[in-house]
C-alpha cells in the first residue's frame, strides 16, 4: 500500500512563489486523496503488491481500470512534482544534465522557453514534463493522470498545470506560475 511521501522541505519553503496554503491543500488534501483512493481501489486485487509504474502500465488503456489508472497516475505524477522543486531552485544545471540540455535544446534559456510554451499551451488539466528516451531529452505534456511512462519516456521533471496547483496564488495567470517554477523553483540536480 502507498503512503504520502515526506517532503524534503517545509510547506512554506516556496513562498512567495507558492504559498503555504497552496502547498498544504495540494500536498495534504489533493495528493493524499489520490493515494487514499488508489489504496482502496487496489486492495485485494492483483495490483495490490505492484509498484506505481507497474500499476500505471497495467491499468493504462483498460476501461476496467480507469479509476485505478487515474489515481495511480496522479500519485506518481505528484511524487515527481514534489521532487522537481527546491527552495532557491531555477539555476542552470551543471554536469551531465546541463550538457544534455545544451545538446538537445541549444541552451538552458531555450529549454526554459520551450518548457514554458508547452506548459502554457496545454489545454485543461495536466502536466508538463522534461523527459528522456534513448538518451535524448524532450518536452511533452500529458492530460489528467497520464504521464510519460505510458509512452516509454522517463520523466525527469514534472510541472503540475492543474488549476489546484496555482489558482490560490495566481488565479488564471498560469504563465506567471510557470515562470515562477522555471526561474525560482525547478530542481535540475
Amino acid at each position: 500500500m502507498f503512503d504520502l511521501p515526506p517532503l524534503d522541505y517545509e510547506l512554506n519553503a516556496f513562498e512567495p512563489y507558492i504559498s503555504e496554503q497552496t502547498m498544504d491543500l495540494h500536498y495534504n488534501k489533493h495528493h493524499r486523496a489520490y493515494i487514499d483512493n488508489l489504496n482502496k481501489l487496489i486492495s485485494g486485487t492483483e495490483m495490490e503488491n505492484m509498484d506505481l509504474p507497474e500499476i500505471i502500465v497495467t491499468a493504462f488503456g483498460d476501461k476496467r481500470y480507469v479509476a485505478i489508472f487515474n489515481n495511480a497516475g496522479q500519485t506518481y505524477n505528484h511524487n515527481i512534482f514534489w521532487k522537481s522543486m527546491k527552495p532557491n531552485g531555477g539555476k542552470e544545471p551543471k554536469g551531465e544534465l546541463g550538457e544534455k540540455i545544451k545538446r538537445d535544446f541549444g541552451s538552458y534559456d531555450n529549454f526554459k522557453q520551450e518548457f514554458k510554451k508547452a506548459a502554457a499551451a496545454h489545454f485543461g488539466s495536466g502536466w508538463a514534463w522534461l523527459v528522456e528516451k534513448d538518451g535524448k531529452l524532450s518536452i511533452m505534456t500529458t492530460a489528467n493522470g497520464d504521464n510519460p511512462i505510458t509512452k516509454g519516456y522517463m520523466p525527469l521533471v514534472g510541472l503540475d498545470v492543474w488549476e489546484h496547483a496555482y489558482y490560490l496564488d495566481y488565479q488564471n495567470r498560469r504563465g506567471d506560475f510557470i515562470d515562477a517554477f522555471l526561474n525560482h523553483l525547478i530542481n535540475l540536480e
